[in-house]
């Protein structure tokens, strides 16, 4: 069941009002609809669990198989999880702003994304999460950057601008961030659960979905679609996400360890996820699949054009958007 924000925020202050504890050995479940061999994560299960062991127990559940996709930050708010791996689009459901770091074309590449995670810009943001949610974010992981994957195949479709995409049922995650994404592309969007989407591939229930090229072989998306047009659309992130009521109840130097563990994590696993995307290509040309580049400058103006003056953009806070274009390149 969804909850409300006001329920969420009671939720939280109650949450908040426990006495803090500092645990001998806690445990820390991590809920995600990723698969365990996710470069995300098997930086968590490989970095992060191994650096925090001593006073934590790292507990992570892969395929959705905890928690429902979507509603991690939900079940944090209420203490009945300690870790995710939130997307941008996720909190903006709670808050609105956060849409600025899942709009497409806005973030350039993975040190672009820390520059602005790292940012005094971002603190307003984490504060509201935590004040207000309850979660601690605590560092950024590449997830990488997202292309258009189609069943189609390119003699039956050649998506060069947004305009080859009308009709196209296009999976996109449920929220309101990620539909606009997709009409901002030129497609139709089909909300649908990460763990429904091979089947819906399989069947032609949705024509497509769009994901990072590692997500694409990890997933075997190959083996259902066969074209990938280059769109880079989004430069996709997301946040390691911590209970604030489980931080607030270590030591500081439990908290230390938590930080620089999650840190170690994400850069960890953003350098493997850079590695497999510039390797990929090759491989799905070898599965049979056509990969190429749309006209990128055409992509951009649309989708950069379709943000221009929505609701999205009206929540954002002024000149946030000129200072994550100047941590950029």
């Amino acid at each position: 069941m969804n909850l409300t924000r006001r329920t969420l925020m009671a939720l939280t202050a109650a949450t908040l009002a426990l006495p803090a504890y500092a645990a001998d050995q806690i445990t820390l479940r991590m809920s995600t609809p990723a698969s365990e061999t996710d470069q995300r994560s098997v930086a968590l299960a490989e970095v992060f669990a191994p650096a925090v062991a001593e006073f934590a127990t790292y507990e992570p559940h892969y395929n959705g198989s905890l928690i429902a996709q979507s509603s991690e930050l939900e079940a944090i708010a209420s203490g009945d999880l300690e870790m995710s791996i939130a997307s941008a689009q996720e909190l903006a459901q709670f808050f609105p702003e956060f849409s600025i770091f899942a709009t497409g074309y806005v973030h350039q590449d993975a040190a672009h994304q820390v520059a602005v995670f790292n940012d005094p810009l971002m603190e307003p943001f984490k504060q509201k999460a935590e004040d207000e949610l309850g979660v601690k974010l605590l560092a950024v992981m590449y997830l990488g950057r997202r292309h258009v994957n189609l069943r189609q195949t390119k003699d039956e479709l050649t998506v060069m601008t947004p305009a080859d995409l009308a009709g196209v049922n296009l999976r996109m995650p449920g929220t309101d961030a990620w539909q606009f994404l997709g009409k901002a592309l030129g497609a139709n969007p089909t909300p649908m659960s990460f763990t429904e989407v091979y089947t819906a591939l399989q069947t032609g229930s949705v024509d497509g979905q769009d994901n990072p090229l590692p997500t694409v072989v990890d997933a075997k998306f190959y083996e259902v679609t066969n074209q990938i047009a280059l769109t880079s659309h989004l430069v996709d992130l997301n946040y390691v996400a911590f209970s604030k009521s489980v931080w607030d109840g270590l030591t500081p130097e439990q908290q230390a360890t938590v930080q620089a563990a999650a840190e170690a994590a994400a850069e960890s696993g953003r350098m493997k996820q850079l590695e497999k995307e510039a390797n990929l290509v090759s491989f799905l040309k070898e599965q049979g699949l056509s990969v190429y580049e749309p006209d990128l400058k055409a992509f951009r103006e649309h989708v950069q054009g379709q943000y221009a003056g929505s609701e999205l953009a009206a929540s954002w806070p002024d000149g946030v958007l000129d200072k994550i274009n100047a941590l950029g390149n």
